[in-house]
């Protein structure tokens, strides 16, 4: 049977356009991609004919059929059609021509209507020019299906290959609908502009991780692919801490000088799930959010330095922080906090959870006595120690909770999960649940409610 010289020769064109790419080589660069790219060079090896020793050596049927299964088991762990995913691929690449349209537009995020709008990015002649080639070898590559390659597989090897059908799902650019795909290069730059490029277009929320190879000397922020979806209307009481946080939020994405901002109270107030509840909130205005273990704090200088070279804004979220003498951590975020030779970036903020007001231990034989004859100026050492706090431009108090507290927030958790229960039953329930486990608190509405919840089958 075998492939005809015409399919040969589409064939081939589509691996020399491939390589030909100017800027959008990443697209191709997924293990999908790379599949793809195989299967075809298999094809295209399949039409030569080995002369000599090689022709007894290779079997261009069995390479056929190799490449496919590795194409299928591509598709099948992607759960995308091979369209879909190539222009999920060019709506996250990160090149030249998307990091220009990111930084040239910057209106205000938080603007609404007509005033939203996003002016046209202003690219170079070249870079747009480049754009628009890659664009319409990336559509010739979007028109292959998986029944085309089926096919050319089943002329190849004369056997016929499964096709996986998988369903279609909506793009926010309908690249797949247009004819000539050149005029997409100004669309795209918008989407860019407006939704980021790279790991910070795919994801909203990271975790810095560190190589373990290296002795946690260096890392990578890792992309979060479903982050906590808690909401800042699901969140009662404590509206002054609250609203103050949601207003320094908003200074940093208007581009205004925003507040370092320790978030201190006791257990289970809500801190933590206040600061997520603001990604959700500000994601699509391009708030970002970055959480870095305490025991990574040493790795935020290198963390936050390339951030300063990208629009989004970003939260540097340290949750239950607190330090002991001495400790290497406390020293990296100071740093961080007060500015060293380099500033801050403007667009970076540092939002810290504690239980404990003075975030370092401190020891009554620590404290200086004349008799001692110790440390000279000891009591700058405490003072150090003690004011370390005072360098978050923004202290937030979450008191514990009492009883009345206590009790609307469960009323308030109870009516947005739609409870059919009285609201005298519902107190004292809640007070008896508060009394047998962890006391009155935010965390505690929270568990008493889920039980509720289970309980009526909601």
């Amino acid at each position: 049977m075998g492939l005809g010289s015409s399919e040969a020769a589409l064939i081939g064109q589509y691996i020399q356009q491939s390589a030909s790419l100017l800027l959008y080589q990443s697209v191709l660069e997924s293990s999908l991609s790379q599949a793809l790219l195989s299967l075809l060079k298999a094809l295209l090896s399949s039409t030569e004919k080995p002369t000599g020793e090689r022709a007894h050596a290779i079997d261009p049927s069995a390479d056929c059929s190799t490449a496919y299964g590795q194409w299928f088991s591509a598709l099948a762990n992607a759960q995308q059609s091979w369209q879909q995913h190539l222009i999920s691929q060019i709506l996250i690449a990160d090149n030249a021509f998307s990091q220009q349209a990111q930084i040239q537009t910057s209106p205000s995020p938080l603007a609404t209507g007509a005033k939203a709008r996003r002016p046209s990015p202003s690219i170079s002649a070249g870079l747009l020019a480049a754009a628009q080639y890659d664009l319409v070898i990336l559509q010739a590559l979007h028109q292959l299906t998986e029944q085309q390659l089926s096919q050319w597989v089943h002329q190849a090897t004369g056997t016929q290959k499964p096709v996986l059908d998988l369903a279609t799902k909506t793009s926010p650019i309908a690249l797949g609908n247009l004819t000539d795909w050149a005029t997409a290069a100004e669309p795209l730059a918008e989407y860019y502009a407006s939704h980021g490029v790279g790991i910070f277009g795919q994801f909203t929320a990271f975790r810095w991780q560190a190589h373990p190879q290296s002795d946690h000397q260096t890392g990578q922020l890792v992309g979060i692919h479903r982050p906590d979806p808690i909401a800042l209307r699901q969140l009662a009481a404590y509206d002054h801490p609250k609203q103050q946080l949601i207003q320094n939020t908003e200074s940093l994405l208007r581009g205004y000088a925003a507040q370092n901002v320790l978030l201190y109270g006791s257990r289970g107030a809500g801190k933590s799930s206040l600061v997520k509840a603001l990604l959700n909130e500000y994601a699509t205005q391009g708030l970002r959010l970055i959480e870095v273990p305490k025991a990574n704090l040493h790795n935020l200088p290198q963390i936050v330095e390339p951030l300063s070279q990208v629009p989004q804004k970003f939260i540097i979220f340290v949750d239950d922080l607190s330090f002991e003498e001495d400790d290497e951590a406390f020293k990296a975020l100071k740093v961080v906090l007060e500015g060293g030779v380099t500033a801050q970036p403007q667009n970076v903020v540092v939002y810290a959870t504690s239980n404990r007001r003075h975030l370092i231990r401190e020891f009554f034989d620590e404290r200086p006595r004349p008799k001692d004859a110790e440390e000279i100026q000891a009591w700058d050492t405490v003072q150090e120690k003690l004011s370390f706090s005072d360098r978050f431009g923004l202290t937030l108090t979450f008191a514990p909770a009492d009883q009345s507290t206590y009790l609307t927030i469960v009323q308030e958790l109870a009516k947005q999960a739609g409870l059919t229960i009285e609201a005298e039953n519902l107190d004292w329930r809640a007070r008896q649940w508060a009394t047998r486990h962890n006391g009155r608190s935010g965390r505690t509405a929270r568990q008493f409610v889920d039980f509720l919840i289970a309980e009526q089958g909601k």
